[in-house]
């Protein structure tokens, strides 16, 4: 990826401050608890919800296996319909092509239908370093922009502002980017959309280069599919001339048949829809609708080396629907800014320490991140068992181990900060193996109980600090049950 946000500190440390925000904790306790509440019942309608995500999950696994081939014939596909299309390694290289691209149509600004890929590696900003300048289309976006924020939520990324917020941000900032906000705005719902609209209605019409991500990549027909719920992706992906999409290579489907599996899955999981508002297609150029060029940009950006990781590889099944967001309780009190990344949350947990690495302390924190509850396991469509990724990527961060990187195999060193709770584990291992010294250490612990601290002394305070530490019982376990039955397996 493109690196963290520069200066954010790790997680621990950027949820502390968050917790403290009652106007942040109160926007998100509300959104997220609502759109929880309608996808549970939108998910009830189906008899077969089940069998879908079981169908959702095995249709990713099956491509992931086979991804090679399914991207050959993505750009043959997408070739044979008068689109080119380009490799990329990573951000930086996905960056270049794409302002080499729009420098070639002399073009000074592009519109941009909501694309976290293009977030992931930073392109708004080396397309403003190039002199071009991109305007967001979705309307959660805009907020974002023109408020100079960052988004805190994959589907909703100003989930963390309310009406009040947005009002002033309009009245104070469209006026530098295009046409201003009415003086007379208020916070209602239908004026603010109306101010965005009208806003932007303009910026549609004159570009001339749209830049898109997509949600989906058809490998049969080299399709590619955006799913919304405003109609700035319809106006995105129609009007320019030239069109650019910037898609990460999970997102490919083999057949337009597996296609009618995720659009039940996805509308239903994030918006809480039966079908998004919009879902657009495009393959290709026509001579009689749409763009005359048309480009895709296929990112890699760690997702090979995600793909080499057994059990880590399962966070590329993610379609984006934010689920696991609305349900999570570290994400609903610390909101989504605290990640450091452009995917917060549960998935972002697991999939920003895979594309980035685990060198930096914001990396090392995230799987961290999580009370293991397993809710976000329970409500993703694609079955990605986020609480089993975490305690493997916790491992990881703890003992290092063999990786890939960059396309390499490398020996990844432990990170800084745990050597405490190596030491730990060890002597528990060394404990579970020598049952006397257990039986001796357990007896030990309940004779002095009265003398033990309600907290751990240093580094264990980095534990006990947000845990009660259990209470050790008058009695062992092996002492109770050999003074009640006698030793004997089963009761007297």
């Amino acid at each position: 990826m493109s690196g963290t946000y520069l200066g954010m500190p790790s997680f621990p440390e950027a949820a502390r401050e968050a917790v403290r925000d009652a106007t942040l904790r109160g926007n998100l306790r509300h959104a997220t608890h609502t759109i929880r509440d309608k996808r549970a019942r939108a998910v009830a309608e189906l008899d077969d919800w089940a069998a879908l995500r079981e169908a959702g999950k095995r249709i990713k696994d099956h491509t992931l296996r086979h991804l090679d081939r399914y991207l050959v014939q993505v750009e043959e596909a997408v070739t044979a319909a008068g689109g080119t299309v380009h490799w990329a390694a990573d951000a930086a290289e996905a960056n270049a092509i794409v302002t080499r691209l729009v420098e070639e149509t002399g073009e000074k600004e592009v519109v941009k239908v909501k694309s976290m890929a293009t977030q992931e590696t930073g392109l708004n900003e080396a397309l403003e370093a190039a002199g071009i300048r991109a305007y967001e289309t979705d309307l959660a976006e805009l907020i974002v922009q023109l408020g100079r924020d960052r988004p805190s939520h994959i589907l909703v990324p100003a989930i963390h502002r309310n009406r009040a917020e947005i009002r002033d941000i309009f009245r104070s900032e469209m006026g530098a980017w295009g046409r201003p906000a009415p003086e007379t705005l208020t916070d209602t719902p239908a004026e603010l959309a109306e101010a965005a609209r009208l806003h932007l209605r303009e910026k549609f019409l004159r570009a001339k280069v749209g830049i898109s991500g997509a949600n989906f990549m058809v490998a049969e027909t080299g399709t590619l599919v955006v799913v919304e719920s405003e109609g700035n992706g319809r106006m995105c992906l129609t009007l320019p001339e030239t069109l650019i999409s910037v898609v990460g290579i999970e997102k490919v489907i083999p057949t337009f048949r597996d296609l009618e599996v995720f659009l039940q899955l996805l509308p239903r999981s994030s918006t809480a829809e039966r079908m998004n508002p919009y879902t657009s297609m495009w393959t290709g150029t026509s001579d009689d609708d749409g763009p005359r060029a048309f480009h895709l940009v296929l990112l890699d950006n760690g997702r090979t080396d995600t793909l080499a990781d057994e059990v880590g590889r399962q966070a590329l099944r993610c379609i984006r629907c934010s689920a696991c967001l609305n349900v999570c309780p570290v994400y609903e009190r610390a909101g989504g800014h605290a990640y450091g990344s452009v995917y917060p949350g549960p998935i972002g947990a697991i999939l920003s320490p895979q594309l980035r690495g685990i060198a930096d302390d914001i990396d090392a924190s995230l799987p961290y991140a999580s009370s293991l509850c397993g809710a976000c396991y329970e409500v993703c469509p694609v079955a990605i068992d986020i609480p089993e990724v975490l305690v493997h990527l916790r491992e990881r961060v703890v003992q290092g181990g063999p990786a890939v990187r960059s396309g390499n195999r490398v020996v990844l060193r432990p990170a800084k900060g745990h050597a405490a709770e190596r030491a730990a584990m060890r002597a528990a291992r060394w404990a579970f193996t020598h049952p006397g010294a257990l039986r001796t250490g357990q007896r030990l612990a309940s004779r002095t109980r009265r003398l033990h601290p309600r907290t751990l002394p240093g580094p264990g305070r980095a534990w006990s600090g947000s845990r009660d530490l259990p209470a050790v019982p008058a009695e062992p376990f092996r002492d109770w049950w050999q003074r009640t039955h006698g030793g004997q397996d089963g009761a007297k």
